[in-house]
């Protein structure tokens, strides 16, 4: 295999768009992601800067409640039978007659060409994403005529936000300030807030604007806000395992009292011998900036402190910071006042975990080969943060694997691919898969909880298509499988 570094470009989504038909391309502007990071530091920047009066003034809990009630506001499913045909037909939804569809008939397992394709058990959709995609269509269907947008991606999936620019949804720009730029939406128009969340500013602002919000947060999320309020009622500083330009962590933190990010293990390391030790605190600002609250002071607001986490990082790890918080306190304060110090609330998301240890099992026979994988196939987002920890088990294996965001990485007249590692690098391979079919090749599957099936049944498609030219798709046929089942909140 050939492997060159090279710039990233954009996804060409493999769909006709208004505007060029026939080309595959787009006249509307890409979507505005949680903005860059320096965008995401406005927002935290100016979200915590506030004059202090007024700051009081918005009670997050108390206004979540009032605008439940307000009649201008809805965060439930209708499950009607018609955006869920739209979304089968714009696979955008589960299979229920493509390759992944017959391969969960199969066990999981596929063959073709002398390729063996292992599906991990747990991919693709986890549940709030299922239900913000669907909660985005039915917002269309029901209302056909208004004015609809949306404040960020629906989900981190270029093929699943292409589609909701297609059926005429207007996605907010970001503006130079980091803010967000609201100056199309008018009253009666409607805004979906994506799975993410939304700060609560933007909710209010949104609110006074008189629209009706479709509020798509995935519940688990929701459960994280509801733990960083209650934490800071207790006077509690937030510590927030994320990454601060995260749009979930940005939204987060807008929930938060005063709070702090960090987003790994080492981090939480590194506050902790702070918080026994002591230190230089303007070091200590300088190495988290922008992932504090206005006016954080390292040495008064770490005396009391409760944990939170951003749904998509490593479960694992989560539990690891946690319980190294737990005994710090412990080693500063004493049993007798652990209780008072500490707050921690289960907020994990375990579609997150699922993933992980499937991919864990599926590239956990490598030193058996009958059983070992040649590659490793991650299907989802770049911008996807879930994703990255899929790529990040391949390689820390050592199994070659290559993470795609759509079908169109793949080149099947140069067998190429333009794909992403996890440290952030876009590389092409060339050569990538091997053309002689009598040479065996297992390859494993797995897929961000952003990514639908249709995305990764594409993928495949091209690389059935590198082995054998003469190869002309899979023919769907109905399957008894039903849709997977997901945790609930």
């Amino acid at each position: 295999m050939f492997v060159t570094s090279i710039q990233s470009r954009p996804c060409l989504a493999p769909m006709r768009r208004a505007g060029h038909p026939g080309t595959g391309r787009s006249t509307q502007p890409v979507a505005v992601r949680a903005a860059s990071a320096q965008d995401a530091a406005r927002v935290l920047e100016l979200a915590a800067s506030k004059p202090e009066g007024e700051a009081k003034k918005l009670d997050a809990r108390a206004f979540r409640r009032s605008l439940s009630k307000s009649g201008t506001y809805t965060k439930r499913l209708t499950n009607e039978e018609g955006p869920l045909q739209s979304m089968d037909a714009h696979g955008v939804g589960y299979s229920r007659t493509g390759l992944v569809a017959q391969m969960r008939e199969t066990g999981n397992t596929w063959q073709q060409a002398g390729i063996t394709v292992i599906l991990a058990e747990a991919y693709g959709f986890c549940w709030g994403v299922e239900r913000a995609v669907q909660m985005a269509y039915e917002a269309r269907h029901r209302y056909p005529d208004a004015e609809l947008h949306i404040t960020n991606e629906i989900i981190h999936n270029p093929s699943v936000n292409d589609r909701l620019r297609e059926m005429g949804v207007h996605f907010i720009a970001t503006r130079d300030d980091g803010l967000k730029d609201f100056s199309r939406v008018a009253a009666g128009d409607v805004v979906i807030l994506p799975a993410f969340g939304a700060a609560v500013g933007e909710m209010k602002d949104l609110h006074e604007r008189g629209v009706q919000i479709v509020d798509t947060t995935c519940p688990w999320v929701s459960k994280v806000w509801n733990a960083v309020d209650n934490q800071a009622r207790k006077g509690h500083t937030s510590i927030i395992h994320g990454k601060w330009a995260h749009e979930e962590t940005v939204a987060t933190a807008s929930f938060a009292g005063t709070y702090l990010i960090v987003k790994d293990l080492a981090e939480a390391e590194w506050v902790c011998d702070f918080m026994v030790n002591g230190g230089d605190s303007a070091f200590f600002l300088e190495k988290f900036k922008h992932a504090y609250s206005e006016g954080f002071d390292p040495v008064r607001d770490l005396q009391c402190i409760g944990m939170a986490n951003q749904t998509t990082m490593l479960k694992g790890e989560t539990q690891a910071i946690g319980k190294l918080l737990e005994r710090t306190q412990l080693q500063r304060f004493g049993p007798g006042e652990l209780s008072r110090r500490f707050m921690i609330m289960d907020t994990i998301c375990d579609a997150t975990q699922e993933r992980q240890d499937a991919v864990f099992k599926i590239t956990g026979a490598q030193e058996r080969p009958e059983e070992a994988l040649d590659m490793l196939l991650v299907v989802g987002g770049f911008n996807s943060s879930n994703t990255s920890h899929l790529q990040e088990i391949g390689e820390m294996k050592g199994i070659p694997s290559f993470w795609v965001d759509c079908a169109d990485r793949v080149d099947v007249s140069t067998n190429s691919v333009l794909h992403k590692l996890a440290h952030g690098e876009l590389v092409e391979t060339r050569d990538w898969i091997p053309r002689d079919a009598s040479m065996p090749l297992r390859i494993g599957v797995t897929s961000g909880a952003s990514t639908p099936d249709r995305a990764v049944e594409d993928v495949l498609d091209r690389i059935f298509r590198i082995r054998d030219p003469n190869f002309k798709g899979i023919q769907p046929r109905a399957t008894k499988v039903g849709k997977p089942q997901h945790a609930e909140i």
